[in-house]
């Protein structure tokens, strides 16, 4: 049977027709980077989708195949805002049906009040100007977009309570948050489950998960650390993250009882008791 693939980015389907142009061009990978002035590598990364040409590797890619400013014109459309190891995630998730999330000490992005990401990204930019957070913060908080459209996603938050106690922003800040994602689980707009403290161990202590599905395409199962991110479409990687995580949902309060929490904790932070 042919292996399912993940749904293709819009960088895969500029990396896709990179490779047939170079094709009907009669063209090697070689021979086009010599015109490009770049490796071989990094034109096959181009043509998987995994690297943008910067825009003059796309005027001389379009000089070497004759395409008109083709790949010129489309990079203008591809620049995402988002970190490199991010980007190709961000696409997928407006695609998804469903998507489970883990977060083992933050909240997850699509969640984020403007308090709240204010305040991590103030954490890690010590040099940091208004109008640079105030970017930042617009890029993140416009991912939520994705809740609210006519195709919205299944969500399922899976959240360690160590998400719940750090005090991101001061307790106002952190209050509002916790408020956010309780109303949002009220009204249907996502399924929130809780790990308590009392757990312990868990199968996911050791990382953010997130597993995406599709209606014609293969899941996918993405994690990330400080800087770094790696998307999975390997069905052994994925069939592996699928089970970690129903392990851990396994271990998790209900969904009354999560709520419960989260509302218990939004009130101490909101009368500074933690």
């Amino acid at each position: 049977m042919e292996r399912e693939h993940r749904p293709r980015t819009p960088r895969e389907k500029y990396g896709e027709e990179l490779r047939i142009r170079r094709l009907a061009a009669d063209m090697t990978q070689e021979a086009l980077s010599e015109r490009v002035v770049c490796s071989p590598t990094l034109i096959s990364h181009f043509e998987a989708g995994r690297r943008l040409p910067k825009p003059d590797d796309a005027q001389r890619i379009d000089q070497a195949l004759g395409t008109d400013g083709f790949f010129v014109r489309w990079l203008e459309d591809l620049e995402s805002k988002y970190n490199d190891y991010f980007a190709a995630v961000a696409e997928l998730e407006q695609q998804a049906t469903l998507i489970q999330q883990f977060a083992l000490s933050l909240v997850p992005g699509v969640f984020q009040t403007d308090g709240y990401a204010r305040a991590l990204f103030r954490a890690y930019r010590p040099n940091h100007t208004a109008e640079e957070l105030d970017e930042a913060v617009v890029i993140r908080t416009k991912r939520a977009r994705i809740l609210d459209g006519p195709l919205k996603p299944v969500v399922w938050t899976l959240l360690d309570e160590s998400v719940l106690r750090r005090r991101v922003g001061g307790s106002q800040v952190m209050a509002e948050q916790l408020y956010k994602i309780a109303d949002m689980a009220e009204t249907g707009r996502l399924r929130l489950h809780v790990l308590p403290y009392g757990v312990g161990a868990h199968s996911l202590l050791e990382s953010l998960l997130t597993l995406m599905s599709f209606a014609d395409s293969a899941p996918v199962a993405y994690v990330e650390g400080f800087l770094t991110g790696h998307l999975m479409d390997d069905p052994m990687l994925v069939a592996s993250s699928q089970s970690a995580y129903a392990l851990a949902l396994s271990d998790a309060l209900s969904q009354q009882e999560s709520l419960a929490l989260v509302r218990a904790a939004a009130e101490e932070h909101a009368h500074g008791q933690q």
